[in-house]
C-alpha cells in the first residue's frame, strides 16, 4: 500500500512539474497607470489593482471604493483619463477586476504604445458591435454601480460620452 501511495505521489509531482503554468493576467496590487494622468488620482494608487492581459497586453486599472465621498471626489478626475468620446459602461454586481467588489471603477486601456501604430488608431473599431471589442483601442470606463457608494443620481455623466447600460441584461429572445 505504501508503494502505491508513494508511486501516485511521485507521478502527481511529475505531472505538476511538466505542466506549463499559464496565467491569463499579470496582476499588480497597486495602480500602475501612466504618470501623466491627473495628479488627483495619486492617492488612489494604493487601493487599486492593475491587471495586464489576457491575450494582448491590454491594461485594466481597477479602483474599488468603500466611501461615497471618496468616489464622488475622484469621479471628475477619473473622467479625464478616458479617451475623448470613448464610452462609459454601466455594470452592477460583483466585478472580476475589482476582486469581486460591487462598487468602483475599472479603466480599460489598450496595450502601451498601441496608439502609435497606424493600424490601431485610438478610435472605435468600425463594424464591431460588442462594446468591449469595439472600444478596445481606446481608454474607456466601466462604472460598477451599487446605488450607495457609486450612485448615478449623485454624479454627472458627460453629455458627449456614449453611455452603455449593461446593469440589467435582456432576457434571451428580446
Amino acid at each position: 500500500m505504501k508503494r502505491i501511495t508513494a508511486g501516485l505521489f511521485i507521478a502527481t509531482i511529475a505531472v505538476v512539474l511538466c505542466t506549463n503554468v499559464y496565467a491569463l493576467y499579470s496582476v499588480a496590487n497597486e495602480g500602475l497607470w501612466p504618470q501623466n494622468w491627473p495628479k488627483e488620482l495619486e492617492p488612489l494608487r494604493k487601493q487599486a489593482r492593475t491587471l495586464v492581459g489576457p491575450e494582448l497586453e491590454a491594461r485594466h486599472y481597477a479602483i474599488p471604493f468603500t466611501k461615497r465621498e471618496e468616489f464622488e471626489a475622484a469621479w471628475p478626475h477619473l473622467l479625464e483619463a478616458k479617451t475623448k468620446r470613448a464610452p462609459i459602461l454601466l455594470v452592477r454586481g460583483k466585478n472580476f477586476f475589482l476582486n469581486q467588489r460591487e462598487a468602483g471603477v475599472v479603466i480599460h486601456s489598450p496595450p502601451e504604445g498601441q496608439h502609435k501604430n497606424p493600424a490601431t488608431p485610438e478610435a472605435p473599431i468600425a463594424g464591431v458591435t460588442n462594446p468591449r471589442e469595439k472600444w478596445m483601442n481606446t481608454t474607456y470606463i466601466e462604472l460598477v454601480v451599487d446605488g450607495q457608494i457609486v450612485d448615478l443620481n449623485r454624479i454627472e455623466l458627460p453629455a458627449d460620452t456614449p453611455i452603455i447600460d449593461e446593469r440589467f441584461p435582456r432576457a434571451s429572445g428580446e
